[in-house]
């Protein structure tokens, strides 16, 4: 089985989490739906089915990240990881890592929109932006360069700007 694209997404989740929080070296638990884990695999499995194409995701990871527990309630999933993993994650971390720029940035008081746009264009010259008509979000932008695959979108609040990011199969999900 091919868990590349699980291990960079957890991977991913942690960086945004250490960037947020700072690193501890702590136990964490992450969740996922059933339906962005099928993405991961390419299928339309249930929750039983997604058990078994996992079971060997503890042994595979186990170097990286010790000791990791999977487990479900329906069809949402928890990835159980050991302090080992937090720790792999801040040593790997880039200095200058673009989630870290992003979040410093959205967390200043005042950041716009623009300034967003120009943080995407000091790490890539190609960049997509889509205005999103919706309730959630009010502009949607990725790197059109292969560097990060993920779509973020922002809504700017007035006082402050939020965001959150999507992998494409789980945005188109979405039907924004």
């Amino acid at each position: 089985m091919n868990y590349n694209r699980l291990e960079t997404s957890l991977i991913d989740v942690i960086k945004e989490e250490q960037a947020k929080l700072g690193y501890m070296k702590e136990k964490i638990s992450l969740y996922y739906p059933l339906s962005s884990l099928n993405h991961f695999f390419g299928g339309e499995t249930d929750a039983a089915g997604m058990m078994e194409i996992l079971k060997d995701f503890p042994s595979y990871i186990e170097e990286k990240f010790g000791e990791v527990a999977v487990s479900h309630r329906g069809d949402r999933f928890c990835f159980t990881v050991s302090e080992k993993a937090s720790e792999y994650v801040h040593n790997n971390m880039k200095e200058n890592e673009f989630i870290k720029a992003l979040i410093e940035l959205v967390g200043r008081h005042g950041c716009t929109i623009e300034e967003i746009k120009e943080l995407f264009h000091s790490y890539s010259d190609k960049i997509i932006t889509e205005p999103m008509d919706n309730e959630e979000f009010d502009v949607m932008i990725r790197f059109d360069d292969g560097s990060d695959p993920y779509y973020y979108c922002f809504k700017d609040e007035g006082c402050h700007i939020i965001y959150h990011r999507f992998l494409p199969e789980d945005y188109a999900d979405f039907g924004f």
